[in-house]
Order: structure tokens, then sequence, then C-alpha cells
């Protein structure tokens, strides 16, 4: 009787453990945990990237902080590209402390992916690339990085969902893939940090966290980010197809199950598709002959891929139905362009301006994609005094078109070494045009009351 008794007492404490979160791992899973540690541990890197940031009109630099991880002994590694895109300079900590510059071999906003390479004569320790594809909700995970700056930090967690679809939630919600969602600790500075299965293989990119909530982080897929990784360092960036359409699950129109396909959502207007006779309201079904479908939101990133991998400037054959009719239209994909145009600063007129994007040209309507858009404009300095205003695009310098942010930053030069002392700017403001005249000799204040102090951590 007392020994069922003793029984039942350590029944009643260990379900009272599990339940106060005192339960931990059994000795051959603590021993899986460290060993994938030590696999991986040795090519954590602690990044500081020095970031240019255009603000008010102006350039600045900020030292920011975030984690990568080296996946070749030569020395490139992985982060992200909210970490060490727009940077002047990075700065790496190895896991033995050393420190060591890096260059930007490329970046990729479309997937947040971003490559250094840092400058050594001596191998480094490196990772192994997992799978992606296999992961299952509940498996064992590591998140190791540098959260709030806390270099060479580990967490264990499992995957909450190997696939998750996040809409409506701005960067939450990338083109081509669905997050990986974890329950492993992800914080700020973990970013570009390895997501790693027990037998030490990266299986994802730490990137993102909920806002608001605990314990609920993501991931970039490491079979998306091999892809990624592949084509910048052979070229230096990633080229994709672009035919200029949105699309839409099936859904979308209402529960019908045997409509396959995907929905045109919209068409821009300066596209292959529109040139072609791609309609809003379509439902596509193949490209060059191969079945596309896509009945839940969480399955357009797929659809989205097999357009973005059409060889740029070859033709393309889209098998559509416009109600009860059956089309196929031959188009030749463009290249995608980056969703942020590089920026420059005109610090002598006060104001910074960046290239005009294909989304701008939409939202704007512009005829074709030329000028610059103002991205930003210091109060006080000369362009404010004349009147120009953040948003607006540039079409025109002196009756001259501006087609690109290179070609303005050519005439602006030129300005500047003339002396011209009036300059007249044609910018397009919303549905409407203005004339805005730049006084380059007007007195401003902001320009000339001194730099605004450094850098923010």
């Amino acid at each position: 009787m007392r020994h069922r008794r003793g029984i039942l007492l350590l029944a009643a404490l260990c379900g009272l453990a599990a339940l106060t979160g005192c339960a931990t791992l059994d000795r051959g899973g603590q021993s899986a945990v460290l060993r994938a540690k030590r696999k991986v541990a040795p090519a954590i890197v602690h990044v500081r990237p020095v970031k240019e940031v255009f603000d008010a009109g102006r350039r600045k630099e900020m030292l920011v902080m975030g984690s990568g991880f080296i996946i070749s002994p030569d020395g490139y590694v992985v982060t992200n590209e909210h970490v060490a895109g727009q940077s002047s300079s990075v700065q790496c900590v190895l896991s033995d402390n050393r420190e060591v510059q890096a260059t930007v071999v490329g970046t990729d906003i479309e997937t947040d992916i971003a490559v250094l390479k840092l400058e050594t004569d001596s191998p480094l320790p490196s990772v192994r690339m997992g799978r992606s594809d296999t992961l299952e909700a509940g498996q064992s995970v590591l998140a190791l990085g540098s959260p709030h700056g806390l270099a060479r930090s580990v967490s264990l967690g499992i995957i909450s969902v190997p696939d998750r679809f996040l809409a409506d939630q701005g960067l939450m919600e990338p083109p081509y893939y669905n997050w990986i969602q974890t329950d492993a600790a992800i914080n700020p500075g973990n970013s570009g940090g390895p997501l790693v299965n027990l037998r030490g293989e990266v299986v994802g990119v730490n990137a993102r966290v909920l806002s608001g909530a605990e314990n609920v982080g993501f991931a970039i897929p490491v079979d998306i980010v091999k892809e990624v990784v592949r084509s910048i360092i052979e070229t230096g960036h990633v080229r994709r197809g672009w035919l200029g359409i949105e699309f839409q699950e099936m859904l979308a129109k209402g529960d019908v199950t045997s409509e396959e396909g995907v929905i045109v959502a919209d068409v821009d207007r300066l596209s292959p598709a529109a040139e072609a006779g791609v309609k809003p309201g379509d439902i596509l079904t193949a490209v060059n002959g191969g079945r596309v479908h896509a009945r839940y939101e969480e399955e357009l990133p797929g659809v989205r891929r097999l357009i973005a991998a059409l060889p740029v400037g070859e033709t393309a054959v889209l098998t559509l139905r416009r109600g009860d009719e059956a089309l196929e239209l031959s188009l030749v994909a463009e290249e995608k362009s980056s969703l942020r145009g590089s920026q420059e600063a005109f610090e002598e007129w006060g104001f910074t301006a960046s290239e005009v994007t294909p989304e701008v040209a939409r939202r704007a309507q512009l005829q074709r994609r030329t000028g610059i858009l103002v991205s930003g404009v210091d109060p006080g300095g000369r362009a404010a005094i004349a009147g120009l205003q953040q948003g607006d695009i540039v079409l025109k310098v002196d009756g001259e078109e501006i087609p690109t942010l290179s070609a303005f930053s050519t005439t602006y030069a030129r300005l500047k070494e003339s002396d011209a002392r009036l300059v007249m700017l044609f910018a397009q403001r919303g549905a409407l045009t203005r004339f805005v005249l730049v006084n380059t000799k007007a007195e401003a204040a902001a320009a000339e009351a001194g730099e605004v102090a450094p850098n923010e951590n």
C-alpha cells in the first residue's frame, strides 16, 4: 500500500512539473541539442553593419546589429537584407571573437536575404545546409544568433507550422514563400541567424517576430535561401521574370471546387501582360503548358515563383479562361525591377530622391517609368523653400526630361558646376503637375545649421 502511494505521489509531482514548465529534456534529447549546437556554433557571426539612412532630406549613417552564419570555408556569410542591405561598411565578429571586415556581395529584398564575404586568408568553419520541404510541426529546432546584441545565444523550441501564410502583414507577406513558424525564442538581433534541426543542419534563416506576441517567430525556408544565395554568389543579384500580373486565390470567387487556375486580380498597364491582352478577371490555368492552380492564399507564392522563373527576354505562352472562352496569349517576360530603388542625397538643395520603381509608376499612373521620386525634404532647405514635397515625382529640369536617378545626378552636378541660380523643376504631385522654381542661392537655414548628430543604436 505504501509503495502504491509512493507511485501515485511521484506521478502527481511529474504532472505538476510538466504543467508548471519545469519538465526538462531527457538525456538523449539533451545530447542531441548539444551536438546540433556544437556543429553550428563555430560558424555563427555577429554582424555590425553601418547603414545608410535617408531621413528628412539628408543622408545619415546608423550602426545596427544582427546575426549571420558562414556557409563556406572561404568566408561567404548569409544574413538578412534588412540587416546588411544599404550598408556602407560591415564588421563581423566570429565565434572566436575575431573582428573581420566583410563586403556585401549582393542582396535580395523580396526574400530578405543578403550574402557577405569575409576578408580572411584562412579556412573558416561553416554550416551544413539542410532541407525545409520535409519539416513537420512539432519537430525540435534551435535558433542561434545575437538577440538584443547578446552574441552566441541559443534558444530551443519546435516547428509550430512549417508553411505559415500571413496575409495583410506588410513585410510579413513575402511573395515567393510561406514562413516557418517556430516557438524557439527569436528577438531583435536574431535576424539573419540560422534555424537548425537536431542534426545540426540549417533549415531556415530567422527573420521576423509577430508584434505583441510571445514565442511566435518566423524563419525563411532554407530551400528558398539556397536558390537566392547561389544566384547572388554567381551574379551579384537575383534575376526574375516579370509579366505585370497580380493574382488572387480561386476561393476569392467563392467555393468553386471544380474550377482550377488562379485569378488575375490586376494587370500593370505598362507590362507585357497588358500589351498581350491579359485582363483582370481572367483565370490563368497554365504557363507554357504547365498546370497552374491556387485554391488557397498559401498556394499563391508557388504561382509567383513559377512566373519569376520565366527566362527574361523569351516568349511565354499563357493559357487563360475568360468566361466561356479559352485563350492562349504569347508574351515576352521582362526582368523584374527592384521593389526599392536606390537613393541619393542632394544636400545643397536639401532633399533626397529615389528611382521610380514599377510600383511607384503604377500608383502615380505615369505613362512610362521616368523621373525621380522625392523621398525626403529638409525643412528650411532650398527645395522646401521652393515648395518641393516628399512624394513629388520630378519629371523635368529646365525643360529637359529626367529618365532616371542617374540622369538627374548628372544634371544636378552640371548645374552646380555652372553656378546656376534659378532652376525650374516640373513635378507631378498626385494627379496634378506643377512647376517648382528652386533658388540655389537662397538662405537655407536647415542646410547651414550643421549636421544632425550621429548614429542611433
